[in-house]
């Protein structure tokens, strides 16, 4: 019988997966414009013309590729090459005095260390391959981060963040004082112990602090981790590439957040990072048992160390079982694969793997003590209460109530700042997502298509399912701000394979305007955006600040003091206690006073409250107070609006003020 003439085309020229792809998702974006005018969200109004964007560039790169590129290829002169290392350090040097002499990471420290980032991506971009070193730019790197976040360390007095003081000022003081973990056997992290018990032995084996043994043990390793990105994009395309991925996760906002507030989420981040490396050695090298033994050793630790953490894990795992099976059962012919992109290498068997981790996670799960149960119950129960009663499709509303404060605020946003601040933070995520999408684009051709890179998309793939896709239909559960830093670990790896894919096809002048766009926007972007400066945001007025200074934490000490620290237990429904949030949260988290709330601030009105504390903070910068139904604003204040003139002042060090009822009317 005659063959239908799809066979006789295929024959002549395969299937293009790249090109269908590529058209599909330019339809993709041209069905998902319209959804802006159903809902008002940064993803919906960003993402389509993203996507849109990045499969365009890809095909003027697949149908208009020339050949002789690398011969008019743009590239800095070599004395400017071998200046600008002595630049960089110059500028690093610059960084820390500044932060010092300021005493805080301020908004010119912000601009100068954009400037530095452009320098480092800028010599990775337009060095000659001449003058190319790939060491001299990965130290580069990891001193930029270590500086970055290293000041913000050092002139914070105190943690910066909100959980840590938690995990310090609670937990590992108890695992100190009692001396084994059984100490915090009421709470999860028991059955997840690394991380106190890392800040603990290191503090009584550098006879330090818990504070500076907590710095001195993740604070360097978080900078130094990004390696891993360059160790794991280096199995997969050149040193120059491999080095833009690591400079691009360095760079990453939610990667220099947890950088400085430093939980143990940090610390399974960097245990993610060194199970991806060992994922993909596995599957692109001819791997020993030792390889193997430190995917799992990598994996097991994930697990001991972090939830959320673990839970990212296995969807990383399970990427990599699903692209072993697309290349086991071969559909549309993708194991045949070029040689010269890839090399060919049959499909890792990780099935065991990842019934081991499943099992493992269950096995401890179903033991972590949380809410009266144990975890993994706990978590079902709320994940299935959250799907029946808040899960539909553009209900984008958020069910944390800090994020609903921020909606809050976005309605009352009257300015033009107030308009592009949420633009302006999420810019980083978006230019990295459109250089994602043509690295995704690259590898689908059927004969670049290997287990390793398509690990890399599906997990891509899956993380913004739980990051962008759940949220679109209420479903918060997962809580997606934690994936980001996660995720832009195989972003930058194949936003690298994107912008190397554009390198190569694209004419000079798109060429030298997509690589001046990184060089130029990304690290200042990233830099700016709110997760890279919560210690002291940029935009004050738009973002809390998450950290304290010498008086305000000094008041909640006095405070405790003051009020002998009673318990939960020992505080009538009266005599709670009502500040500003965050402030609310470091007296209840280091056990000042335990019952503290946020303040009700009617809207042009005072609060209503026995016992209230005020900051001056509140006065000219980002807190949240509720309104009169309970929901949580951006609200600024002066002491007038929460200490009334019936009331007593018991309390003042000039930036902390506790008011409670007056004898006098008692």
């Amino acid at each position: 019988m005659g063959r239908n003439p799809v066979e006789r085309l295929s024959e002549l020229r395969p299937l293009r997966l790249d090109t269908v792809a590529a058209i599909g998702g330019l339809l993709i974006a041209l069905v998902l414009f319209p959804l802006r005018f159903f809902a008002s969200q940064v993803y919906l109004n960003t993402v389509p013309v993203v996507l849109g964007t990045a499969c365009i560039l890809y095909l003027v790169r697949l149908y208009y590729q020339q050949q002789a590129i690398d011969d008019v290829r743009l590239t800095l002169p070599s004395r400017v090459t071998m200046a600008l290392p002595t630049a960089v350090l110059l500028g690093l040097a610059a960084l820390v005095v500044l932060a010092v002499h300021q005493g805080a990471r301020t908004i010119s420290f912000f601009v100068l260390a954009s400037v530095v980032g452009t320098l480092v991506v800028g010599q990775i971009c337009f060095a000659s391959d001449r003058d190319f070193n790939a060491r001299l730019l990965l130290l580069q790197i990891v001193l930029f981060a270590l500086v970055v976040r290293g000041t913000a360390l050092y002139v914070t007095p105190g943690f910066i963040g909100i959980d840590v003081w938690t995990h310090m000022g609670e937990l590992t003081e108890q695992i100190v004082s009692e001396g084994r973990v059984g100490a915090i056997s009421h709470d999860k992290h028991y059955a997840s112990p690394f991380y106190h018990l890392l800040v603990t032995a290191s503090s009584m084996l550098f006879d330090v602090s818990l504070r500076s043994a907590l710095y001195l043990t993740l604070g360097l390793v978080m900078p130094i981790s990004v390696l891993l990105v360059y160790a794991g994009g280096n199995l997969l395309v050149s040193q120059r590439w491999a080095t833009l991925a690591a400079a691009l996760y360095a760079l990453a906002s939610h990667v220099s957040m947890w950088g400085v507030h430093l939980i143990p989420t940090s610390m399974g981040l960097v245990f993610f990072l060194a199970m991806l490396y060992a994922l993909l050695r596995v599957m692109r090298i001819e791997y020993t048992t030792r390889d193997f033994s430190l995917l799992l050793l990598s994996s097991v630790a994930v697990i001991l160390t972090h939830q959320v953490s673990t839970f990212i894990m296995l969807v990383l795992l399970l990427a990599a079982f699903v692209a072993q099976l697309v290349f086991e059962i071969g559909p549309l012919g993708l194991t045949r694969l070029d040689a010269s992109v890839f090399r060919t290498k049959k499909p890792v068997n990780l099935l065991g793997l990842v019934v081991f981790n499943v099992g493992l996670t269950i096995f401890v799960w179903s033991l972590t003590p949380y809410r009266d149960d144990s975890f993994l119950e706990t978590v079902l129960r709320y994940f299935s209460e959250t799907v029946r009663e808040s899960a539909g499709f553009l209900n984008i509303a958020s069910g944390s109530s800090g994020d609903a404060a921020e909606g809050g605020a976005a309605e009352a946003a009257t300015t033009l700042l107030d308009e592009l601040v949420p633009y302006i933070d999420e810019l980083g995520f978006l230019i990295l997502l459109g250089a994602t999408f043509v690295g995704c684009l690259y590898i689908v051709h059927r004969r670049r298509a290997e287990q390793s890179v398509f690990t890399l998309l599906l997990a891509t793939a899956f993380m913004l399912v739980f990051v962008m896709g759940f949220p679109m239909f209420g479903i918060h559960s997962f809580i997606p701000n934690r994936w980001f830093a996660f995720l832009y670990a195989p972003m930058a790896i194949l936003g690298a394979i994107g912008l190397r894919t554009l390198d190569r096809g694209l004419a000079p002048a798109l060429v030298v305007a997509v690589l001046l766009l990184f060089t130029l926007v990304y690290p200042g972007a990233m830099l700016f955006a709110t997760e890279s400066n919560i210690d002291n945001p940029v935009f004050e007025e738009h973002h809390e600040q998450l950290a304290y200074t010498e008086s305000e934490l000094a008041a909640v000490g006095s405070i405790g003091e003051m009020t002998g620290s009673p318990d939960g237990d020992e505080i009538r429904p009266d005599q709670g206690l009502y500040t500003d949030h965050p402030y609310q949260t470091l007296f209840s988290r280091t056990g000042a006073y335990p019952s503290t709330d946020i303040a009700t601030v009617p809207e042009g009105g005072t609060a209503d409250h026995n016992y209230a504390v005020y900051r001056t903070t509140a006065a000219n910068e980002a807190v949240y107070f509720n309104n009169a139904d309970g929901q949580g604003r951006i609200e600024q204040a002066t002491v007038d609006r929460l200490c009334r003139p019936d009331q007593a002042t018991v309390y003042t060090n000039g930036d902390v003020t506790m008011c409670t009822p007056s004898p006098a009317t008692e």
